[in-house]
């Protein structure tokens, strides 16, 4: 990854899909309960770029700073796949350049409103009006966290 950007909420990398990584699979998933004897039986493969980037040119990473989306399991550090090319929707948590700030949030569509949603109560929802500067950047498709 080559880092683009940085700013205070969050830093931004391109998607280098030049490369391929095979790693091992298991094929029908893994049991959260008692063992599985399916170790023995690993034979499929995953290459993380063809999963997690569906649009290479418009795909980016980015590395979340701050705690305004804690509550959905966005937390300081994590690194989100952001794609350029999915067109906004209600729901969605998007990537959205503010009046000159960039920021993580839900996209909420009212009646007669767009409002960007935390998910943390330590943060006021923002109502996006036609004087703001506002461009939806990108579209989350995926969040990496390290456990």
């Amino acid at each position: 990854m080559k880092k683009l950007k940085s700013t205070d909420t969050i830093d931004f990398y391109t998607a280098d899909v030049s490369t391929e990584l095979a790693l091992p699979m298991f094929e029908g998933g893994i049991a959260a309960g008692f063992p599985s004897p399916a170790a023995d039986y690993i034979d499929l493969s995953i290459d993380l770029n063809k999963e997690l980037v569906r649009n290479p040119s418009s795909t980016f990473f980015g590395r979340v700073k701050g705690s305004s989306m804690k509550d959905a399991g966005i937390t300081e550090g994590d690194v989100l796949v952001i794609d350029k090319s999915i067109l906004p929707y209600d729901g969605a948590t998007a990537v959205c350049f503010l009046d000159g700030e960039f920021t993580l949030k839900r996209i909420q569509l009212g009646k007669d409103a767009l409002f960007l949603m935390p998910a943390n109560e330590k943060f006021k929802p923002i109502r996006v009006t036609a004087e703001n500067d506002f461009v939806v950047w990108g579209v989350v498709t995926y969040v990496i966290k390290k456990m």
